[in-house]
Formats: C-alpha cells, sequence, structure tokens
C-alpha cells in the first residue's frame, strides 16, 4: 500500500541547521521562523506606535481636553499589571502560536473599532485598555515561543536582543514617523493603517512559525495564572533575577520622563528636549549590538553584575549641572550599560522551568511596563518639590544602591557547580 507523502510546511519541516559561516546576529536571521517573529515584531510595534499617537490626537481633538488625550496615552501602561498577573496562564495554557494570533486579531478589532467615526471618547479609551492588557499576554508567549525557536542557548539571547533593539528604534523614529503620518492621513485613517499592520502580524505568526503544544493546562484559568505568578515570585534566584531585570529600567526612566523640565530649566529649548529623550536610546542601541555582536556568551555573563550595579552612577552628574553636552555623554554611557541584559536574559531563562515559562514571561513584561510607570510617577512627583538636576541626581544615587542589593542576591543564588 503506497504511502502518502508527509505535508509540508512549517508545523513539519525541520528548522534547516544555522550555516556554519553565520556569526554574531547573522546566525539568529538564519533561523526561518525568528524572521517570520522579527517581521511580525516589526509589523505590530509599529501598529501600537501609531496607534499611540493617532489616539491621542483623536481624543484631543473631540473632546479639547488635555487630561483625556494624556490619559489615552497612559492606559496603553496601566492594564500591564492586570493583563500580565490574571492571564499570564494564558500563555502556557494553550498553543503559542495560536495565542500569538488571537492576540493580533484582537488588536486588529480593536483598531478597526477605534477607527469607526461613531465610536464615543469613552469606547475608544476602552478599546485602548483592551489592547493594552493583550499586550502582556502576546510579548510573554513571543518571548517563550523565542526559546523554542532558537533554543535556550546564544541564539535565544541574541534574538531576544534583536526584538529590544526594534523597541528601542521605535522609540528614536517611531513618533517622529507618526508625526508625520498624521499630516497625510486623519487620526481615525492612521488607526485603519493600525488595524493592517495587526493582521499582517497574524498572518507572518500564523504561516511563518511551527504549531506547537500547549506547555500545562487544566483548571480555572485566572487561578492558574495566579499560581504561576506566585511560583515565580517565591523562587528566590527567579526573583532575583526578575527584580535585577526590572529594577535598572524603573530608574532610568526618571531623566527621560523629566526631559522637558530639565531642557527648561537649563534653557535648551525643544531641541535640547529631542536629544535628552534621543541619547540614552541610541546609547542602549550601540551597547546590545555590541554586546551581541562582538562578545562571547561567557563575556556577556560576565559584565551583567558589573554594569547592572553601576549603570545608574552617570545620572549622579546632574545635580552639578555641567551643561548639555555632559548630560548627553552621561544619558549615553547610562544606555550603554544596558548590555547587561543580555545575559541576564540568558540566566533568566536557565532558571525558570520550561512549564512555568510563559507565565514568568508574561509576569516579567507586565512587572517591567508597570513599574517604568511608577518611575515616572514617581520622578514627576519628586520634581514638583526639588529641581530636576537633584530629582535624577538622587534617582541614580537611590537606583545605583538599589541595584547594588539586587546584585549581591544574585550572586548569593547562583548556583553552584
Amino acid at each position: 500500500m503506497p504511502t502518502r507523502p508527509a505535508p509540508t510546511g512549517p508545523e513539519n519541516q525541520p528548522e534547516p541547521p544555522v550555516p556554519p559561516d553565520a556569526t554574531g546576529y547573522a546566525r539568529v536571521f538564519a533561523v526561518r521562523e525568528f524572521r517570520a517573529v522579527f517581521l511580525a515584531h516589526a509589523l505590530s510595534l509599529l501598529g501600537v506606535v501609531v496607534s499611540e499617537i493617532a489616539l491621542t490626537v483623536l481624543v484631543y481633538g473631540l473632546t479639547g481636553s488635555p487630561l483625556l488625550s494624556a490619559l489615552a496615552f497612559a492606559l496603553g501602561f496601566l492594564p500591564y499589571l492586570v493583563g500580565g498577573t490574571l492571564l499570564s496562564g494564558v500563555a502556557d495554557r494553550f498553543p503559542a502560536r495560536r495565542v500569538l494570533v488571537v492576540c493580533d486579531l484582537v488588536c486588529a478589532g480593536c483598531a478597526a473599532g477605534m477607527a469607526l467615526p461613531v465610536t464615543p471618547v469613552a469606547a475608544l479609551l476602552a478599546l485602548r485598555c483592551v489592547i493594552a492588557a493583550v499586550s502582556p499576554v502576546f510579548t510573554g508567549t513571543r518571548t517563550a515561543t523565542l526559546v523554542d525557536v532558537l533554543g535556550e542557548g546564544d541564539l535565544f539571547v541574541l534574538g531576544r536582543s534583536l526584538l529590544r533593539i526594534v523597541s528601542q528604534s521605535a522609540v528614536l523614529i517611531g513618533f517622529g514617523l507618526g508625526g508625520v503620518l498624521l499630516t497625510v492621513v486623519s487620526p481615525r485613517g492612521a488607526l485603519v493603517i493600525t488595524l493592517c499592520t495587526f493582521a499582517s502580524s497574524a498572518l507572518l505568526l500564523r504561516f511563518g512559525t511551527r504549531r506547537r503544544p500547549a506547555r500545562a493546562g487544566g483548571g480555572s484559568l485566572m487561578r492558574y495564572s495566579l499560581a504561576g505568578t506566585r511560583k515565580v515570585l517565591g523562587d528566590r534566584r527567579i526573583r532575583a533575577l526578575l527584580l535585577l531585570l526590572w529594577a535598572p529600567p524603573m530608574f532610568v526612566v526618571a531623566p527621560e520622563a523629566l526631559a522637558a523640565a530639565y531642557a527648561d530649566e537649563i534653557g535648551v529649548g525643544t531641541a535640547g528636549v529631542g536629544l535628552l529623550m534621543c541619547a540614552m536610546p541610541v546609547g542602549t542601541i550601540a551597547g546590545e549590538l555590541y554586546a551581541g555582536s562582538v562578545l562571547t556568551p561567557a563575556g556577556r555573563s560576565r559584565i551583567v553584575l558589573p554594569l547592572a550595579a553601576c549603570g545608574l552612577l552617570p545620572l549622579l552628574v546632574y545635580p552639578t549641572a555641567p551643561g548639555l553636552g555632559w548630560i548627553l555623554l552621561a544619558l549615553l554611557v547610562t544606555g550603554l550599560t544596558g548590555a547587561y541584559t543580555l545575559g541576564l536574559d540568558r540566566w533568566f531563562v536557565d532558571a525558570v522551568p520550561e512549564e512555568l515559562r510563559g507565565r514568568a514571561m508574561t509576569v516579567h513584561t507586565a512587572g517591567l511596563m508597570t513599574i517604568q510607570g511608577v518611575g515616572m510617577a514617581l520622578a514627576g512627583v519628586a520634581a514638583e518639590f526639588a529641581p530636576v538636576g537633584p530629582v535624577v541626581g538622587g534617582v541614580g544615587m537611590l537606583g545605583t544602591v538599589c541595584c547594588a542589593l539586587l546584585v549581591r542576591e544574585v550572586a548569593r543564588t547562583r548556583p553552584r557547580k
């Protein structure tokens, strides 16, 4: 009896080996599935950036209220904690590809609703909350899937780094491009573009990645999600690594959040605001590219603790008001020290059990976004009572102390060989 040929397609074809002559980031792009994930990430990120700008402008145009306009932007951060804790189990309970595609389709549906001319302001804000609540589930699932696509070793570290570089680049150019876009199309027209980017991302993930089974299942989703959060935070090693991934970003947002106030304080105008906002992301991108392209995995591990402990020290120059050039250099150096995350990512993946990976990555994403929002808010409150220079310098000092304590805890929990 003749046998039927095995079906072809990404579900059944083994991933071709990485070419032996590929080095650095080229090794990651040699993996076909990662190329699909990377392009989908860029498209969905573009959709998020465009929707943030378009929705802010749309709400202000409809209401004339700066408060509601700012709220439309802030709602992109606030629901992360809810989605990341109550829905984290989705990342492990269901097949990863299905989760990613459904998340993209939900976001596309929300964008379609926001683009409708009849949608009122309250509904616009509610739909923005839905996208924000879905985001940590999507990001956590995608990060866990990267381990399946690239393995737990160096390829995962480089792949994760590339996705972060895309995100940092969006900070530099995304909002500028979005502003230009709104000179050509209306805010609701821009939201239609967002709908297209999310739909394209869903198609890429559906047809460009393999179907993999769920990691676990059974029981109430909320109970399962909360149990995963307790396990993540209850493990001393995982908790220490997670806090070290969260703490520096919480403090480094202060100079960016206060850039406009500081530019006014030192009299450098709106051009100075742009430079102050861009300096740190430029350093972060450069640091990641160097660590990913030049350093070996062992080298990336060696720089984790020193850079995490000292990365905020450049901010101590703020109270001395040395001039814009020195401040920009301090921000650039602070961004460069962000290269510590490549080695820390590897440690985190190694520490998390496979059946907990999706929930751990979702909790990590939700906590990271939430804690950055808290850092921005606290910096703003402090700047109401003191000049920006001393506030940022104080943040640098407090952050250095906190990071040094966390570095000590991470070193203490390091597995014995």
